[in-house]
């Protein structure tokens, strides 16, 4: 059933590119320059240099500061705050490819790992104030923006948990199997999961040009393209929507990461444990928690 759907999908899109080609070439040109000018100079060093953390078995120095954090909220191993740390701080799909990786060598329960996926991918700080935040309307305080980004993070954790069975930090399998990879197999193993980051970018990016040439309403349009790549989604909403509406409907687009996120994240998911759509069910979790915690905040300290 999943073979013919993919079959008469390619068939389509194959027609889609034939029938405009110019299009098509704008889209893939687009796709690439986003990936090299922006997505390509924030991840790749972060994943560079988190292979060779774990190749030097460094993890539990970048964790240890946090440990109360991590171990009494979270319910974390050692393994398992390193994957949700780089998740936080690294951005889409440094987390879940982390996740993945620890989970195939045994560092984390299988346990674990399901858990983590649900908490573990998010925007990057470093979009979010490089990006984002420019696209927000004029008056909304970035505590307000950064809150509600991120506290959903601890409210899905705690409902995660008994979900997966996670009801006290797991210390059995989080030494696993040390890793060894050399300089060169980290690099080619980051520029290996970067290619493939490219071409899910590229292809839809792709969609976004013929979305942008229907003839529909401009914020349908807006709100179609926020929902199929997070980037070109929220330049769209900033153009066509003001005030709270766009502040909302960008908070909605980072924190669910759009569908070409998601299948950038199931392009790192190696391990057939880890569910793509228990991770897309959590982030519509996410996206929901985190538009009425802003809204909260709203009615609380007013947007000027």
């Amino acid at each position: 059933m999943k073979k013919s759907m993919f079959r008469v999908i390619s068939i389509a899109v194959l027609l889609l590119l034939l029938w405009n080609p110019a299009l098509s070439c704008r889209g893939a040109k687009n796709g690439l320059i986003l990936w090299a000018d922006v997505v390509l100079p924030a991840l790749m060093p972060f994943m560079v240099c988190s292979s060779i953390i774990v190749s030097l078995d460094a993890i539990h120095l970048l964790t240890r500061p946090f440990k109360l954090l991590w171990h009494s909220v979270f319910k974390l191993s050692d393994a398992g705050s390193y994957v949700l740390m780089s998740g936080l701080l690294c951005g889409y799909p440094l987390g879940a490819k982390n996740c993945s990786e620890f989970l195939d060598e045994g560092r984390i329960t299988s346990r674990e790992g399901k858990y983590l996926l649900a908490i573990c991918n998010h925007p990057s700080p470093m979009f979010l104030l490089g990006y984002t935040v420019q696209k927000l309307p004029l008056g909304i305080p970035l505590w307000q923006f950064m809150a509600a980004v991120y506290l959903p993070v601890f409210i899905i954790s705690w409902m995660a948990r008994p979900f997966y069975g996670i009801h006290e930090a797991s210390y059995g399998n989080a030494g696993g199997h040390e890793s060894r990879q050399s300089f060169d197999e980290s690099l080619m193993n980051a520029f290996e999961v970067m290619t493939k980051i490219g071409g899910y970018i590229m292809l839809f990016s792709i969609l976004v040009e013929f979305v942008k040439g229907m003839s529909i309403d401009p914020v349908i349009k807006a709100m179609s393209l926020g929902l199929i790549e997070m980037t070109t989604g929220i330049n769209a909403i900033s153009i066509q929507m003001k005030g709270l509406v766009c502040a909302v409907l960008i908070i909605m687009s980072v924190t669910f990461g759009g569908i070409s996120g998601i299948f950038q994240t199931k392009s790192v998911i190696k391990n057939a444990g880890l569910s793509i759509r228990h991770y897309i069910f959590w982030k519509l979790i996410h996206s929901i928690l985190s538009c009425i915690i802003f809204l909260l905040l709203a009615q609380l300290v007013p947007v000027r």
